[in-house]
């Protein structure tokens, strides 16, 4: 450490089926169908590093925006929820550019398995990470503390936001199985699309698993076109 300064480095990695930033939920939480497993560097896979953790629901995440590192921040942004046009300022969102990329998210702890041949692995629910980000550190969530019912969200959307209903053809419907549908249905819920694109005719694309989606979007309502 050298003037308040400290070297971090990762301690796992999460594993899931978010292949690029579009798609991802905007916040932890949101999209709980989707699991993900948290894969832990060789010096962390000691069990005793584990003990005690059975007894909790849900954990934090502090983890590193990968591709949003910069050399240089800027004091605003602009959220794509607000239109793109707007800015506010940096430490009043949870935009990935910033000072420090870091993250950090709530998601419920779905099993732990202490002996696979990669060591301890977490399997997790509700995370908005991209698949292989690194993760800086690990902590219960303490709902007596942590969790803040009367809270002011600011200019930021609340749970409450009407989520859109999703189609499939019956030509896609034959393609994937109801696993798939159903984290696809769950992710295209919370319309992944930036406030400030609005083309009803626009085809947008996004990968997941092992697989590229392709929708439309109409009046509360996202349509699945094709799924390659």
């Amino acid at each position: 450490m050298n003037n308040g300064e400290m070297l971090i480095k990762p301690i796992a990695h999460i594993h899931c089926g978010y292949k690029e930033k579009f798609g991802i939920p905007r916040q932890s939480g949101l999209v709980d169908t989707v699991e993900a497993k948290i894969i832990f560097a060789p010096e962390y896979r000691n069990p005793d590093a584990f003990r005690g953790l059975e007894g909790y629901s849900h954990l934090w995440l502090l983890w590193q925006f990968s591709k949003a590192v910069r050399s240089e921040w800027s004091p605003t942004v602009r959220p794509p929820r607000l239109g793109g046009n707007m800015r506010m300022g940096v430490f009043a969102t949870r935009s990935p550019y910033r000072p420090n990329p870091i993250g950090l998210s709530s998601v419920k702890l779905v099993s732990i398995e202490l002996d696979t041949p990669k060591g301890p692995v977490l399997t997790v629910s509700g995370a908005d990470l991209l698949d292989g980000t690194p993760i800086y550190d690990i902590k219960p969530y303490l709902a007596y503390t942590d969790s803040h019912p009367e809270a002011l969200s600011g200019f930021a959307l609340t749970s409450e936001a009407p989520k859109v209903e999703v189609v499939f053809s019956d030509t896609i419907n034959e393609k994937i199985d109801e696993v798939l549908q159903n984290e696809i249905t769950a992710i295209l819920a919370e319309d992944p699309r930036p406030g400030y694109q609005d083309d009803p005719e626009r085809i947008y694309t996004f990968k997941y698993a092992d697989y590229e989606v392709s929708f439309k979007a109409g009046e509360g309502t996202i349509t699945v076109t094709d799924i390659i």
